[in-house]
């Protein structure tokens, strides 16, 4: 019997995880990117996660999702980078590059802009001294969560704690109150306490916050800094820490090992990636003629400088949407993700009468299995330049390629590809993308079990929006949910209902329509809208 080569031994993974006849996808994988063959961010991840697991290969999640055939892309893989260990505790290291961006955006904006919430409701007993032993464990294992940030003649360092367990305290009043959502009335109050909760001179800017709710369910908060960690690394904590509680209540070992943390899970990085990244100048040759501002505002003015506070409004879907979604997807071979984003520029491309833009899309900057369990700011926002052109299926299968060639981008600084552009700094609103889009379904399960506890995810705030519009997917499979939080200072709340309104009819008009019926037909544009966009130079 022959040996399979390497690249067999991928592709027989690959149609593992995408869920296709192993025996056809070698000839699709041949001329298609792994995107348009079906496969997502999840399915992606895994791919990369068992490669590297099972084969030792290393394979680049941006090349993954990028715009190569699957084929091309997976026999470049190399083999998994030994290790190389970091600098010793206690040492004084440089700022990683999302780090930076964060603490320079707390100093602009606020410590309201770079804190998140992500929270898990608990039903069941909760057992306190399991919950503190897992979290002694998480910081023992993981030296992003033992980081400390201070200011130097030179700028901002940071040092990593020998030892520091994350905190927990213990919220006695947020969310008992009698009326409305008491999760919300949790994530106000840690909203309007962030900067006490994670500025702690000396301290890893996160926090753990427990507080009860109505009838013995308890709510615990993961409030973090954007220094500390993305949306990536909160559901992988979160993940470790309920596999952690279940082995903890059930008296097994809990896992300490220390993993790769962000220094040298980013020097295996740069090693596995094969050839250079794309040039800020090449990727600004392929976004001129976009739009350089997409103004939601209507003709209204704008602030002289950007308002990061910010509204929010839930937008739910019913499950039929969400099945004629699924199924668009799949004939259109894109995830279906894609297909929110699609109706999304869609929708703001008719509200402000455009027939292309850029959606800024929140992206993972992981490049190897080792950075996948790395606590670390690794996620950027890159700018999608969408075409609102061609057959429903053209279209989706456009605004897929799109995405996958700017992930292949994501580490390119926004700054330097605004300024390859021609697009002067303008402090009265974000460079670049003033719509975003970001599709956080897949981090998480909607619910888990671990010892006799269920927990069911809720996604918080602190109370700042860095875009004019920002969509994003927070539930899909169970009980579908997405948020569209805004800048009340450039988009009132009615013309952000409206809008929301209009997604939804996006969504719907998409999923109705032939594969071949052609977008400019789907929907008119709004009332009143107007093109108020400034073309790139």
């Amino acid at each position: 019997m022959l040996t399979p080569t390497p690249l067999e031994e991928l592709l027989d993974l690959a149609a593992d995880v995408i869920g296709c006849d192993r025996r056809a996808l070698p000839a699709g994988a041949a001329g298609s990117p792994f995107i348009t063959l079906g496969g997502g961010l999840a399915q992606a991840v895994r791919l990369q996660a068992r490669a590297g697991r099972q084969l030792g290969l290393a394979v680049d999640l941006a090349q993954l999702l990028g715009p190569a055939p699957l084929a091309d892309v997976l026999a470049r893989a190399v083999p998994v980078p030994a290790a190389v260990p970091g600098p010793p505790a206690g040492a004084v290291r440089a700022l990683l590059p999302g780090q930076r961006a964060a603490l320079a955006a707390e100093r602009a904006a606020g410590a309201g802009a770079v804190c998140r919430v992500l929270s898990a409701e608990l039903a069941g007993p909760l057992d306190a001294g399991a919950l503190r032993r897992v979290l002694a464990a998480l910081g023992a294992r993981h030296e992003g969560l033992r980081t400390v940030f201070a200011d130097a003649p030179h700028g901002p360092v940071r040092r990593v704690l020998a030892a520091c367990a994350p905190p927990l305290v213990t919220l006695e009043a947020a969310g008992t109150g009698g009326g409305g959502d008491p999760v919300a009335a949790v994530h106000g109050y840690l909203a309007a306490r962030a900067r006490q909760l994670v500025g702690r001179p000396g301290r890893p800017p996160l926090v753990f916050a427990l507080g009860r709710l109505a009838g013995g369910a308890h709510l615990l908060s993961f409030v973090y800094h954007d220094a500390v960690a993305d949306s990536w690394s909160a559901a992988l904590l979160w993940q470790e820490l309920f596999a952690d509680y279940d082995r903890a209540v059930h008296r097994r070992p809990l896992v300490r090992g220390l993993r790769p943390g962000p220094d040298t899970a980013g020097r295996a990085a740069v090693a596995a990636r094969a050839g250079g990244l794309r040039a800020a100048g090449e990727r600004a040759e392929r976004l001129r003629g976009f739009p350089a501002a997409v103004d939601l505002a209507e003709g209204a003015p704008r602030p002289a400088v950007f308002d990061v506070r910010v509204e929010r409004l839930h937008v739910g879907l019913d499950v039929r949407l969400r099945d004629a979604a699924d199924a668009t997807a799949r004939r259109a071979g894109v995830p279906h993700g894609t297909v929110l984003l699609a109706a999304w520029a869609l929708a703001v491309g008719r509200r402000a009468g455009l027939e292309r833009l850029l959606v800024g899309c929140e992206v993972p900057r992981r490049a190897t299995a080792a950075l996948l369990g790395t606590p670390a700011p690794c996620s950027a926002t890159v700018p999608v330049g969408c075409e609102l052109e061609g057959g429903v299926d053209y279209f989706l299968r456009g605004v897929a390629c799109a995405f996958s060639e700017a992930l292949g981008c994501a580490d390119l600084d926004s700054a330097e590809l605004a300024r390859e552009l021609g697009v002067r700094p303008d402090r009265s609103r974000p460079v670049l993308t003033p719509v975003t889009f970001a599709a956080r379904d897949e981090l998480l399960p909607a619910r888990v079990r671990a010892g006799d506890l269920s927990a069911r995810f809720h996604h918080g705030h602190a109370g700042a929006v860095t875009a004019d519009a920002a969509l994003t997917v927070l539930r899909w499979r169970e009980d579908p949910l997405l948020r569209l939080e805004f800048a009340p200072a450039v988009l009132s709340r009615s013309r952000a209902v409206r809008l929301a309104g209009e997604l939804r009819g996006a969504l719907a008009a998409l999923t109705a329509a032939s594969p071949h019926t052609p977008v400019e037909d789907l929907l008119p544009a709004p009332a009143g809208a107007r093109d108020l966009a400034l073309p790139l130079s």
